[in-house]
């Protein structure tokens, strides 16, 4: 596996990963050749992100109507490690790799049925206010519930 940027001690980085979200590779998904498209990762990120902040309370939060804020994404990136085929089982993991002042850089992490790895990303989710598009502080107990690790039953 080539050296992520992102990525420091790959052992380490691994081990910090405390939730995953299922996933199953469809035929929509892939291309001439049988491997997963290019674009899917970024929608099986999105998928487990949710999940993710769904699974510590902060998008239940966000949907409520009277909510002042949203979280966007800021930007995204995903390298390719082991190449993924039609109706393989994957478990995308996420996790809040660092908290700002309303930001977070979300990490995610791709392994197969044997363990391993076929995707790595990140990705800067920002905290919004509504009214305005800026960015808006985390509270403490938001930045808390991020970084919390904690092992997650996952469906």
């Amino acid at each position: 596996m080539g050296k992520m940027e992102y990525i420091d001690d790959i052992v380490k980085w691994e081990q910090e990963f405390h939730f995953f979200y299922p996933v199953t590779v469809r035929f929509s998904e892939t291309d001439l050749f049988g491997h997963l498209n290019n674009t899917v990762p970024f929608v099986y990120f999105e998928q487990a992100r949710v999940e993710f902040l769904k699974s510590k309370g902060l998008m239940q939060k966000w949907l409520q109507p009277e909510s002042k804020t949203i979280p966007v994404a800021a930007d995204l990136q995903c390298d390719f490690v082991k190449q993924i085929y039609f109706d393989e089982e994957i478990k995308i993991y996420v996790k809040a790799n660092s908290v700002g002042t309303s930001s977070a850089d979300i990490h995610y992490m791709g392994k197969k049925t044997d363990g391993t790895i076929c995707l790595t990303g990140r990705g800067t989710i920002v905290q919004i206010a509504k009214q305005t598009g800026r960015g808006f502080p985390w509270s403490r107990e938001m930045k808390a519930l991020l970084l919390e690790k904690r092992e997650i039953v996952n469906k």
